[in-house]
């Protein structure tokens, strides 16, 4: 099978095209990766190269050795994934130690994996482990209404979860485990990869302060879609914000837990505190 006709490769250029039209990507902001299956590489194992250097991802991530990710490029823009999908993704392999990668599709006109890939690896690792290897999608996109919530809500997984969850019905469903926030970091690096997997271990949406959010899931539409409701309950929040500091009526403590016991998932008590309103 041709690297373009698998449908894992188009579930993956979808993505970018639906996170672009949201407008959560300008200019070349935003990265996606996606552990691929055994099998999806074996049907396209004849259209893999083998010419490219090793080169040190900059961090280790030996539960992730050997295996292969589809990755968006460093400094390349999503809309223009869906027209030109061999020069702006890749296909990567790792090491048998996890600690570096080569290109294997891909990049056709030069360059790298996006610079966020330390983040990505440690955080699909983390998922990877504490799923039982389940997980296999990391997204990390430019929200706006994410971000501008990170100017004017204390920088705390029980404020930013509690907030959200309140704005809309469906987000205690949706991310029951609720939200975990990291305080502003250089992007990029290391650190903010090992502050982003600590939380990973507990949550699977992490927010950036002034820069933007991730998520992990099984799959494409998983993915894609938590992201869209926790931004979606972001800019309801932005609304009600702008109209009043204060709400005349909100879910309370209790019907959250009413909420839980119908739908059968485990809210975290330490995010239905008593509020002071």
């Amino acid at each position: 099978m041709k690297v373009l006709e698998a449908p894992f490769v188009q579930g993956f250029i979808r993505m970018c095209t639906d996170g672009w039209n949201l407008g959560w990507h300008e200019r070349n902001g935003g990265n996606l990766s996606y552990r691929i299956k055994d099998e999806e590489i074996a049907s396209i194992a004849s259209e893999l190269k083998t010419d490219k250097e090793w080169q040190p991802i900059g961090t280790s991530v030996p539960k992730l050795a050997n295996e292969y990710f589809l990755v968006t490029g460093s400094g390349k823009f999503f809309r223009n994934v869906a027209l030109d999908p061999e020069a702006n993704i890749s296909i990567i392999e790792l090491d048998d130690k996890g600690e570096n990668f080569r290109i294997r599709w891909g990049m056709r006109d030069g360059g790298r994996p996006t610079s966020e890939l330390p983040s990505h690896l440690m955080n699909l690792e983390v998922k990877k482990i504490e799923t039982n290897g389940a997980y296999r999608v990391v997204y990390h996109a430019h929200c706006t209404n994410t971000i501008a919530l990170t100017f004017v809500l204390p920088l705390k997984d029980e404020a930013f979860t509690r907030e959200l969850w309140e704005c809309a019905t469906e987000c205690p469903v949706v991310f029951p485990q609720g939200i975990g926030v990291v305080p502003w970091m250089v992007p990029g690096g290391r650190d903010i990869a090992v502050a982003t997997s600590k939380l990973m271990k507990e949550y699977d949406v992490a927010i950036w302060a002034h820069h933007g959010m991730f998520c992990a899931g099984p799959d494409f539409d998983i993915t894609f879609g938590l992201m869209h409701t926790v931004e979606k309950a972001a800019e309801i929040l932005v609304k009600v914000l702008s109209m009043s500091p204060r709400k005349a009526q909100t879910i309370q403590p209790q019907e959250f837990r009413n909420l839980a016991k119908d739908f059968k998932v485990n809210l975290p008590e330490k995010f239905l505190y008593e509020k002071p309103f």
